[in-house]
């Protein structure tokens, strides 16, 4: 790992296993995956709980400014605002896209009470182009303290996550596989 404010960029994948490992770039640490399992990237479903085998590339970082400090990455960073979601509606022409709340159609909170969308990674699961009911809001974020299953997302601890965006850029990967 670069130390703090280099702004290194280089490709790198990290792995995310269902027996639960996280590793890439020199960290192994514990994650937390969905409570479904992982499942091939063509049968994910829309609320199925399954996590989506495959590489997945980061896209941009959100975080709670009220809560923590911008992180150090050469990813873009969002702070993150009471009002923002994100559309889990198929039918819906922003499905798995932002949406800024209140919201009609079905969507996720990205503002909550626990801290694990404290620090949120947006990844590209069924992102270009997007396919109605394939899985929305797959993302890396922040593990519960039990590193209890997710709703089909990558979560590893904060300190883990804060270690993994020092030199992570728009050519790092997740893969999550069996």
């Amino acid at each position: 790992m670069s130390q703090k404010g280099e702004q290194r960029v280089t490709a790198l994948t990290f792995t995310a296993t269902a027996r639960g490992k996280f590793s890439g770039n020199g960290l192994t640490c514990q994650c937390a995956l969905g409570r479904g399992g992982v499942v091939g990237a063509a049968q994910k479903r829309e609320g199925d709980g399954t996590s989506p085998q495959g590489v997945w590339q980061m896209k941009r970082v959100f975080y709670r400014p009220d809560r923590m400090a911008r992180p150090d990455t050469n990813l873009p960073v969002v702070p993150l605002r009471e009002t923002d979601g994100w559309c889990d509606a198929p039918d819906h022409p922003l499905y798995n896209r932002p949406v800024t709340l209140p919201f009609q159609a079905s969507h996720e909170k990205l503002w909550r009470d626990d801290h694990v969308y404290d620090l949120i990674v947006e990844l590209d699961h069924n992102s270009d182009p997007v396919v109605p009911a394939r899985g929305s809001a797959v993302f890396f974020h922040l593990a519960h303290d039990d590193y209890r299953p997710t709703e089909g997302c990558v979560a590893i601890s904060r300190e883990h996550m804060l270690l993994v965006l020092i030199n992570s850029s728009d050519e790092t990967s997740i893969k999550i596989e069996f």
